[in-house]
């Protein structure tokens, strides 16, 4: 019998099931490639041969052409050795959670604009204790830009401005690694915001 040992009867190497579900993990792996940005796929390491695939597919927008070029494309990726998909699979599971930080920062930074415009100078006390480094003239110019536009129905110019700002002051915190000192207080401004 073909595929199995002859003494043991034991069936040697992978089964078709199992070559059929590492298809389709590289399958998979071929479409998350395509969706990426050209800036996301230079940080990974793809090799050279793969980069006209990729990007052939994503000009393909037809239905079953997509189809048959993902296909085409998980069968070039077949041909490249594990450590290269795993190097692949690596960096994205990185990229995905740096995205994931960015966007809580993101976040903490929104909370932030919106408590400084809810509740005024209080906050504006807190931000400048946790930031001493933060001009207190230039946030409440912007508060208060934010809060006329606002009022008169302007384009919020203030109110974008005010996320720059704490955006300037947020990110060489998070950059220097700072970030575990501020999880706590993102527990603190959700509870302040809901009071």
């Amino acid at each position: 019998m073909r595929g199995r040992d002859e003494e043991t009867g034991e069936f040697l190497g992978e089964s078709r099931s199992q070559n059929r579900r590492e298809a389709l993990e590289i399958l998979a792996l071929g479409e998350t490639l395509v969706d990426l940005t050209p800036a996301q796929l230079a940080r990974l390491p793809i090799p050279e041969d793969l980069l006209p695939h990729i990007e052939y597919s994503k000009r393909i927008t037809a239905h079953g052409a997509r189809k048959r070029q993902l296909a085409f494309l998980a069968k070039h990726m077949r041909r490249e050795d594990e450590a290269t998909l795993q190097a692949i699979r690596d960096a994205l599971s990185a990229n995905s959670e740096t995205s994931r930080r960015e966007v809580a920062m993101m976040h903490r930074i929104e909370r932030w604009r919106e408590r400084l415009l809810a509740e005024g100078d209080s906050a504006l006390g807190q931000l400048l204790d946790e930031y001493p480094q933060a001009d207190r003239q230039q946030l409440r110019t912007l508060l208060r830009n934010a809060q006329a536009e606002k009022a008169k129905n302007k384009p919020p110019r203030a109110f974008r401005e005010i996320f720059q700002v704490l955006r300037g002051l947020m990110l060489p915190a998070v950059i220097g690694g700072a970030t575990a000192a501020h999880s706590d207080d993102d527990g603190e401004l959700e509870d302040d915001a809901q009071d």
